[in-house]
């Protein structure tokens, strides 16, 4: 979600996953990141998974969100993740995980029907993580990086961008007056390229499933800290946004939907390959 310069938008600033200490920010409220960052539709998941069953290694698991909906349909799951409270949540809710970056990880001899990542794979080197996810993975087994990419309205972007303007005037871009599926193109072609430079996939996919939910003011504001844009505000900066956007909110009749684009890059190691 473009909540700031979030989520790994290209900036022009060096590449996400360079940035390790906004990587690891979103540990600092697992509670909040877990309630309110929203999940995928269950038919996106599925098309990536299969049908369950599977072995899958959820990289960037973080709460456990997307390795949850995996589980409910059926999948056995390994967490993966850089942070060690996002971790230590996400085996609260009964799931298995294990701390370290995924280009550092040992898999111990393990292999995997599926790897994903959701939300993260901007925070992972792009080749180095290919590299690693192929090495896990079992022939014929599928890669799939995602991300939900939101899809205001054109009144809710304007009003989000105009509270955006009026909060944080001096900010060199307003994440809002461009669509976020334009933000994400650099990403998804970093991964596509990192997909490639592997040398052991198939050709990468890109694959987009539309969906929509409804925010009340309350809601969004609950979600509008866990951007990692936020990270780099101060306290004051912080205190600005959400007023002037619980707002914008109330201009829009105090509740508005957000369009998503659950948006992923995928490959499959060929059947063949031992």
């Amino acid at each position: 979600m473009p909540t700031l310069a979030s989520d790994g938008e290209d900036r022009g600033a060096p590449e996400p996953h360079r940035a390790r200490a906004m990587a690891e920010s979103f540990g600092a409220d697992p509670a909040r990141y877990d309630r309110t960052r929203p999940r995928y539709p269950a038919r996106f998941l599925a098309r990536i998974a299969g049908d369950g069953g599977g072995a899958v290694l959820d990289v960037g698991t973080g709460t456990g969100i997307v390795a949850r909906q995996l589980v409910a349909g059926g999948c056995r799951v390994l967490g993966l993740d850089v942070d060690a409270r996002m971790a230590a949540y996400a085996r609260e809710g009964g799931l298995d995980v294990e701390v370290a970056p995924f280009e550092e990880w040992d898999p111990a001899g393990r292999r995997f029907d599926t790897v994903v990542a959701g939300q993260t794979w901007h925070w992972i080197d792009p080749v180095a993580g290919a590299a690693k996810a192929a090495g896990v993975l079992r022939p014929g087994g599928r890669f799939a990086a995602f991300w939900n990419v939101s899809r205001p309205a054109p009144d809710v972007a304007e009003a989000l961008g105009a509270a955006f303007r009026d909060a944080l005037p001096g900010a060199p871009l307003n994440p809002w007056s461009r669509t976020a599926l334009d933000g994400y193109s650099a990403i998804v072609d970093r991964t596509a390229d990192g997909i490639r430079a592997a040398g052991a996939f198939g050709e990468p996919e890109e694959w987009r499933h539309g969906w929509e939910c409804t925010y009340t003011r309350d809601e969004w504001l609950d979600q509008l800290p866990t951007g990692g844009g936020m990270a780099l505000l101060t306290p004051a900066q912080r205190t600005a946004l959400l007023d002037a956007t619980a707002a914008a909110v109330d201009g829009l009749g105090g509740r508005f939907p957000m369009g998503y684009t659950a948006l992923a890059v995928t490959a499959v190691v060929p059947p063949g390959r031992s």
